[in-house]
């Protein structure tokens, strides 16, 4: 098992390594640890998932995707990547409702992290959730439901891992889809003052990707559903911004290929932004992203845009994406819709280091949350207060985790002691 995360910049400091092939050698090991987290695709850019003793992977689980035709349901190893899932469901004549920017990621990691696409209709992955099951820390196994758990179960699914190891999730499923991506280029920064929620609406999913050193966003993706098999329409310009060609070579890295633009595919090949050359190499760029009640989005882009000299040597690029309202306790999107204004750094950490509370300040003002799993330098004290149901996920901590088998220095800082 690789002994740090995919960038690189955060080394995993456990003493024991496991990737159990069965659920029994699993509960085994969690009932014998004093401490225990576990690391999926390692795309975390904290300690999140950091752990003095054992550190575990459910990449060997038993990857059998069961698909509920009458429920509309898959149930899967909570281990499984995005990349692994999608094609199975795909082919079954079904689909998830939103992938994330990236597809090799693991389905437990991205629900615990509240990790999403865009769209404005669209929750994050995390709301496709409907069943979990988990190891807690006496080894039990333990099954949680939204049909019969309620409240408790909203509670448990965006959990950062505090309450168990989740080793198997039911997923909500729709009839698969198509969808086909086309990019504007230099969608003037006026027009998102004037017309953010239209820009924003024109697809299933859209996107944009601002370099914030021009009067501009470099890019906008905007992704339409294919209905009756009917070619969509793409108008040009887009508000000002005119259609790019379809072949475009991948900007600001060497290490992914775009997704396919400008023609018909399946859902899963085209809601992710890129594909990874190669997963398993390490990461050449650093990430950050922070949240915003929709109705501060554009006042927040605007404050990000007066950062343009300090952000020119330190950022690849950015994205602006939207996510619906949810349930979730501890997701940002919990009781409004947020709009998250994302940072692809450069590899350069004291820099980025340096950077980071100057821009949070800034941001202060927007009720701001940052994303669990990505580089921020907020204290508790600004964090906490962001999150109403914290003390209810507190009181979860201690009827599944008295003891803080699960609690690592990430979790203690940020959302306390059970």
């Amino acid at each position: 098992m690789n002994r740090q995360n995919w960038a690189g910049n955060t080394p995993y400091c456990a003493t024991h390594y496991h990737a159990p092939e069965t659920i029994p050698q699993l509960q085994a090991i969690v009932r014998a640890a004093h401490k225990v987290r576990v690391v999926g695709s390692r795309h975390s850019f904290n300690n999140i998932s950091d752990c003095p003793e054992v550190i575990l992977s459910l990449a060997n689980l038993d990857h059998t995707v069961t698909i509920d035709h009458e429920r509309r349901t898959a149930t899967v190893n909570a281990g499984i990547t995005y990349r692994q899932l999608a094609p199975h469901l795909h082919q079954a004549g079904f689909a998830l409702h939103n992938m994330a920017s990236l597809d090799h990621i693991t389905v437990i990691g991205a629900c615990m992290t509240a990790t999403h696409g865009s769209g404005d209709t669209l929750g994050n992955l995390a709301t496709a959730v409907s069943g979990l099951e988990m190891v807690t820390a006496d080894g039990d196994l333990v099954a949680l439901s939204r049909e019969k758990d309620g409240e408790q179960f909203f509670g448990a699914v965006v959990a950062l891992g505090a309450l168990g190891v989740v080793t198997k999730v039911t997923l909500d499923l729709q009839p698969t889809f198509a969808i086909q991506q086309d990019i504007y280029e230099k969608l003037p920064l006026a027009q998102i003052d004037e017309h953010f929620d239209a820009i924003m609406s024109a697809g299933y999913s859209v996107s944009f990707f601002p370099s914030w050193q021009h009067d501009w966003i470099d890019t906008v993706w905007v992704k339409q559903q294919i209905v009756n098999g009917q070619t969509p329409t793409v108008p040009n310009p887009f508000f000002g911004a005119p259609l790019a060609p379809a072949e475009r070579p991948t900007e600001h890295s060497s290490d992914r290929h775009l997704t396919p633009i400008g023609v018909p595919g399946p859902w899963y090949e085209r809601l992710p932004h890129f594909y990874l050359k190669d997963p398993l190499l390490q990461g050449n760029e650093l990430q950050s992203e922070y949240f915003v009640p929709r109705r501060h989005a554009v006042a927040a882009m605007q404050t990000v845009a007066r950062f343009r000299a300090q952000l020119a040597p330190i950022l690849q690029i950015s994205e602006i994406r939207t996510v619906a309202a949810d349930q979730l306790w501890l997701s940002p999107a919990y009781g409004q819709e947020i709009v998250g204004i994302h940072f692809n750094w450069h590899r350069n950490w004291p820099a980025v280091e340096q950077f980071l509370p100057i821009l949070e300040e800034q941001l202060a003002p927007f009720e701001v949350r940052p994303h669990w799993a990505k580089l921020f330098a907020m204290s508790p004290a600004q964090v906490q207060p962001q999150y109403e149901r914290l003390a209810d996920f507190r009181a979860l901590m201690r009827q599944y985790d008295p003891r803080g088998k699960f609690c690592n220095a990430f979790l203690a800082h940020y959302i306390g002691e059970a």
